[in-house]
């Protein structure tokens, strides 16, 4: 369920935003609302490295798509590292088999995790 969330919301953006020039890489920043509530934005990042223990490339940001005023947010009674997971399988299936999967490929890399925490490598072009 939480896969065609991720598809329509992302199909959303990527068929109607620009990609700024700058763009480098793609992170996908999870935070934890009031109560059982998620969110989850998108940024272009100027600026990667596939290294998972070097976050930092992510807060070179070019722009978040106005994903901060409206992420995709849902309601799940889980622990954060469920969250972490589900997000996780989701874009990968969309990296996959997306609509726009081609679009975040055409960019160095892909990265998902909480804002503040550890970041995971979906993707690296070669």
């Amino acid at each position: 369920m939480l896969y065609n969330q991720i598809e329509e919301w992302l199909n959303g953006i990527l068929e109607e935003q620009e990609i700024p020039s700058e763009t480098a890489a793609f992170c996908f920043n999870l935070y934890e609302d009031v109560g059982d509530t998620w969110s989850v934005e998108l940024v272009a990042a100027a600026d990667f490295d596939d290294d998972p223990d070097n976050p930092d490339w992510a807060c070179d940001e070019v722009t978040d798509f106005d994903t901060r005023n409206n992420p995709l947010s849902w309601e799940e009674e889980a622990q954060w590292e469920e969250i972490l997971n589900e997000v996780t399988a989701a874009l990968k299936q969309y990296l996959e088999n997306g609509t726009h999967a081609d679009i975040l490929k055409a960019y160095s890399g892909v990265g998902v995790g909480f804002v503040d925490g550890d970041m995971e490598i979906l993707y690296v072009r070669d």
